[in-house]
Parts: structure tokens; sequence; C-alpha cells
């Protein structure tokens, strides 16, 4: 199958001022999809062509594939930060509620180490809220095109900390673009499915 581009589940401008119109313009229309791209060729080279993104980027790892692991983990790592935000706010409740009390004591602790963990993070990468197999849940973070897909634990949510993602809006300002995105548009709606699924989110064909 060719990988496709994503639809946004939002028009450009839903994010403002969080995230401007010009930065998804730029970052879900220029970057994501150059890594669509550069993924199809690549896979079409390997005879991966027929092949959803899971299957690639499996494929990639397991096969030491560092150009095409970059290209398709890319790919699925911007469609689950693309859900992973949200122009309505929302608040946990039910089960992702009761699991941050138990793991982090509180919503407003879990806020803080997610910051320190994008804000800290050296380079490109992601930081990830993540459902362990102990029923705990945990912030990680992964260097460049790193992702949760393939380690072990169910990502919830995502924060793309690579500078594409907030230059246009914020220079190099990370921290102002982490806080304001953990302050108001983290999809916590998207995380309790992730949570009630106990599975990875799988790309759309």
């Amino acid at each position: 199958m060719t990988i496709s581009l994503m639809n946004l589940p939002y028009p450009h401008n839903a994010l403002e001022p969080v995230i401007s119109g010009a930065t998804l313009e730029v970052h879900h229309g220029k970057h994501h999809q150059a890594y669509v791209t550069k993924t199809n060729a690549l896979a079409a080279d390997r005879d991966l062509g027929a092949s959803d993104l899971e299957t690639i980027i499996r494929w990639a790892m397991n096969n030491q594939d560092k150009a095409l692991f970059n290209q398709a983990a890319q790919v699925w790592n911007h469609g689950f930060y693309w859900l992973s935000l949200s122009p309505d706010q929302s608040a946990p409740s039910g089960e992702l509620a009761a699991r941050i009390d138990r793991s982090f004591g509180s919503k407003d602790a879990l806020v803080q180490q997610f910051a320190e963990a994008a804000v800290g993070h050296f380079a490109s990468g992601w930081a990830w809220l993540v459902a362990r197999a102990d029923g705990m849940l945990s912030i990680q973070t992964t260097h460049d095109a790193g992702t949760l897909m393939v380690e072990h634990g169910i990502p919830l949510l995502t924060i793309d900390v690579w500078e594409h993602a907030y230059y246009i809006d914020r220079k190099n300002d990370r921290k102002a673009y982490v806080e304001a995105v953990l302050d108001r548009m983290l999809n916590w709606d998207f995380a309790a499915a992730n949570l009630a699924r106990e599975q990875v989110w799988t790309y759309p064909a």
C-alpha cells in the first residue's frame, strides 16, 4: 500500500494562538509530507511497497535500516502528535485520571514532569506519556525519530520537540511552546482512548 499524508483532525488555524496556522502549514504540509514521500520511495526500493506503515517500521528496525526507519517512524510520530493535540480543552477523567493520580500523585505533577522532560530533552526528539506493562504511567523521551510504537508500553500522548514544531511561532523558546501545549492543547480524550484500547494506535491507511 502507498502510505498517505494523514489529514489533520482540525483546521490549520484551530490551535491558534498556541500553534499558528503558518506553523501547521509548514509542519504538516511540508515536513510530514516529506517523510511520507521518502518513506514510500525507500519502502518501494526494499519491496515493501505493499506493507502498512507499522510493518515497514518494524522491518526497518529489525534490519537496522536507519534510513527507512527514520522516515517511516517520523510519519507515524507525526500522525500520533496531531491527535495528541486538540483545540477543545479537556481534562483527564475516569480510569485515566485514576492512573495519573496513582502514577504521579496529581495531574499537576504529571504536567510538571512532562514539561521538564520535553524542555530538557537535548536536541531533536519527542516526549511521551506512556502506559507501562505494570499498569503505571510514565514520561519518556526518544531522540530524533525514535518512536514509542516499537518500545514497551502503550503511548498515550506525545509532544514534538523538533524545532520545526515551534520555531515559526516561538523562535528558539521551546519552553514557551511546551508549556502552552501542556496548558491548553493536550487531547486527554485521545489519551483515554489509547489507554482503553490497550494496544498501540495504528496510522490510518
